[in-house]
Order: structure tokens, then C-alpha cells, then sequence
């Protein structure tokens, strides 16, 4: 079996962990995950439930490019962390991408709170781990965006 590619990007925002973890936990992925950037589509709707935060809630990510995936929430410790896991991979990534653990952490750092974003990208098979670091590239600045964004939206909303 192929190795996985892992990736983590983070940053530290104006809030403290507990509304930090809070907000982001509820935060509706197509106001977060909004551009492109390269190849990664953004996020257009989420099927599931309302709220989200429970242990074994499962929801289908659809984006701008016609795929969707399978969300599942797996862990959910609040305030530090939460954990799920990506799977049903349709569209461009179906070919290179079986499944993808995510995690969110939430540590203080001074009056703020570091958050970090990582995904454990499993490919299909030898010849597609060859080709996911390319999708690496393009998913940290994906990533750094998703938290610019992420940060752009709890000020306006908590600050």
C-alpha cells in the first residue's frame, strides 16, 4: 500500500480557545472553503446535519468542480481538537485519493489561540502517491487561505 502524504499548515488568531474551537466547528464550510486555488475547488454545499459537532455525523461535501465527498466526524474534544475523515472521493481527485483524515487542534498561544489544519492524504494506489504530493503543493496554500478566511469571519462575527 501506497504511503501517505501529511500535511498540517496553522495560525494563530485573535480569540481564545474556546471560541476559537466553537466557531470553527460550526463554521459552514462554502463561507470558509470560497475560492479556488489552482486545481482545489471551493466548497458549494454541504448535505447533512444541522448542527454539526456530534460524534459519527456524517455529511457530502459537494464542490465547484462537481465532486463531493463523504464527511464523517470522528473525534470531538473540545476545546483542544476534532477529527473526521474524507471518503466516497468523486471527481478530478477520485483517481489519485482513497481517503483523507482531517483534524482541526486549538492550542493557546497568549491571549490567542493557535489552530492548526492537517489532512493525512491516503492515495488509491503506488502510482497515484507519486502524483498526491503535487496536490500538496497546491493544498498548503489552499490551506493558508482557508485560515485567512476563517480568521476574516470570526472577527467580523466575534470581534
Amino acid at each position: 500500500m501506497a504511503d501517505p502524504l501529511l500535511l498540517a499548515r496553522s495560525r494563530t488568531h485573535p480569540f481564545g480557545v474556546e471560541q476559537a474551537f466553537a466557531f470553527t466547528l460550526a463554521a459552514p464550510l462554502p463561507t470558509i472553503f470560497d475560492r479556488w486555488y489552482g486545481l482545489l475547488p471551493p466548497v458549494s454545499s454541504v448535505d447533512g446535519p444541522e448542527p454539526w459537532g456530534t460524534v459519527g455525523q456524517a455529511r457530502t461535501i459537494r464542490t465547484a468542480d462537481g465532486g463531493t465527498m463523504r464527511e464523517e466526524l470522528l473525534i470531538v474534544e473540545p476545546p483542544r481538537r476534532f477529527t473526521y475523515r474524507l471518503t466516497e472521493v468523486t471527481g478530478a481527485l477520485k483517481v489519485l485519493v482513497s481517503s483523507i483524515d482531517g483534524s482541526w487542534s486549538f492550542e493557546p498561544v497568549g491571549t490567542g489561540t493557535r489552530i492548526e489544519w492537517a489532512w493525512t492524504i491516503h492515495p488509491t494506489s503506488d502510482l497515484a502517491a507519486r502524483l498526491v504530493p503535487a496536490i500538496g503543493v497546491l493544498w498548503r496554500g489552499y490551506a493558508r487561505r482557508a485560515l485567512d478566511r476563517l480568521d476574516e469571519r470570526m472577527v467580523a462575527q466575534l470581534g
